[in-house]
């Protein structure tokens, strides 16, 4: 028996590890190494990054990329991206390469970088859009210069280790493979060229890996049922229960409060569930022909801002959504045959921006979706998500047995009558 349960918590360890998200089977973050041209001890390479990743995108403050030499190398200059350590470059006399450390440390650069020190796709914090949210802003790239590497596609050896942080843990890096160079096109596009050299690293997310507790809740209510269904209790961990906020308290005029602290430390107003973030499903009207259902998602983290925000849900009536009120809207099919995924995002500038816990910190929309008579009902919970993602990561649903019921369902007066036979077995037990 033993021998079984190690084998299926090993099968759990395994699934988590490997980054596997049925919603997004072949989302991932490819970074691809073009050498463009060889110099006297090495090469220059453009070194970019593609979000492939369909609702799950890199926030502020931004990626950081990082990998170890196979060799001595060094780099002599970068354009675009910057090193955060220079290393020990005492060796080198006169002309002092830009860093030498064997496992450099590289971010992007911050937005108005001056002109000389820009190149395509960079500067913008190191913030990444998701390929389903924006694909023109899904792309990071920078361009670098390495010596002491080799002069040829036989002497240069691939970097090992990579790893990328976006802004946490949780993204697992493939070893270097090299690929068919990349064909690229004159900035006229009248002319074809070649990388001299390419290869590629595939980095996936797995939730596990990033944190040992969900990151969002969600929460129900029906206009069928006075009873709101919460987040389940300690639905993200209590570790920030002795330091949080109150909604009424003094602290909350304090200056500064809202200045993330370095280790970007959350600072969570109080609740029952600790979520920063929780996730509202109303269902709120029902016509003929169709229904209609609210959602509103709250952030509780004082020093936190959400941009480029994110929320997909799987449910079997998202294949007929007729319209989405505040919020963009688009479909993701998962697999070729299955319709019942959507993702959900902000309008820019105008709800984009999911400010944090306060009087701002909400945003929400109304969803109206044509009935399938077929399947549709309110029994049983079938009117509430199957999942909820927010910014790529999923949240914690209630337990189905605490849904909002129909008042005359099968399940209610299950209850009710057991209600009452427990009423009469004690009224006996007294009188005997």
């Amino acid at each position: 028996m033993r021998f079984v349960i190690s084998v299926l918590l090993f099968l759990v360890f395994i699934s988590c590890g490997v980054a596997y998200d049925p919603l997004d089977p072949n989302g991932n973050i490819t970074i691809r190494w073009d050498v463009m041209s060889w110099t006297p001890d090495g090469y220059v390479a453009v070194v970019t990054m593609n979000n492939f990743q369909m609702y799950r995108h890199i926030m502020s403050p931004g990626w950081t990329l990082g990998w170890t030499w196979a060799k001595k190398e060094v780099i002599w200059s970068m354009i675009g991206a910057e090193a955060t350590d220079q290393g020990d470059c005492s060796k080198f006399k006169g002309n002092v390469p830009y860093c030498c450390k064997k496992n450099p440390t590289i971010v992007d650069l911050l937005p108005g970088t001056p002109y000389n020190q820009q190149f395509q796709n960079c500067c913008k914090g190191g913030v990444v859009a998701s390929w389903g949210q924006d694909p023109a802003s899904s792309v990071s790239a920078f361009q670098v210069s390495v010596g002491q590497s080799g002069t040829t596609n036989k002497t240069v050896k691939l970097p090992k280790n990579f790893t990328l942080l976006g802004p946490g843990p949780g993204y697992t890096c493939s070893p270097a493979k090299i690929v068919p160079p990349t064909n690229f096109f004159t900035p006229d596009l009248r002319r074809k060229t070649r990388a001299l050299m390419t290869w590629n690293v595939t980095c996936t997310y797995s939730q596990f890996l990033a944190s040992k507790h969900p990151s969002c809740c969600v929460s129900f209510s029906s206009f069928y049922n006075a009873t709101i269904t919460p987040c389940p209790s300690c639905a993200c961990g209590c570790e920030n229960k002795d330091n949080c906020i109150k909604s009424d308290s003094k602290l909350l005029s304090m200056v500064g409060l809202n200045t993330p602290p370095k280790g970007n430390t959350p600072l969570l107003q109080c609740t029952n569930h600790m979520c920063p973030v929780r996730v509202h499903w109303h269902v709120k009207l029902n016509y003929n022909n169709y229904w209609r259902v609210k959602i509103s998602i709250t952030n509780f983290n004082y020093r936190m801002n959400y941009t480029l925000w994110t929320l997909v849900a799987q449910h079997p009536n998202l294949n007929n959504v007729t319209q989405v009120f505040s919020f963009d809207y688009k479909p993701l099919i998962p697999y070729q045959s299955i319709n019942d995924t959507g993702m959900f995002y902000g309008m820019k500038f105008y709800n984009d921006l999911l400010m944090e816990a306060g009087p701002f910190g909400n945003v929400q929309s109304e969803v109206l979706m044509q009935k399938d008579q077929n399947t549709f009902t309110f029994k049983q919970g079938w009117a509430f998500p199957r999942r909820v993602y927010f910014n790529g990561d999923e949240c914690m649903l209630p337990p189905p047995d605490a849904y909002p019921n129909l008042p005359n369902s099968a399940q209610r007066n299950l209850f009710g009558l057991s209600m009452l036979i427990y009423s009469v077995f004690f009224l006996l037990i007294r009188l005997w």
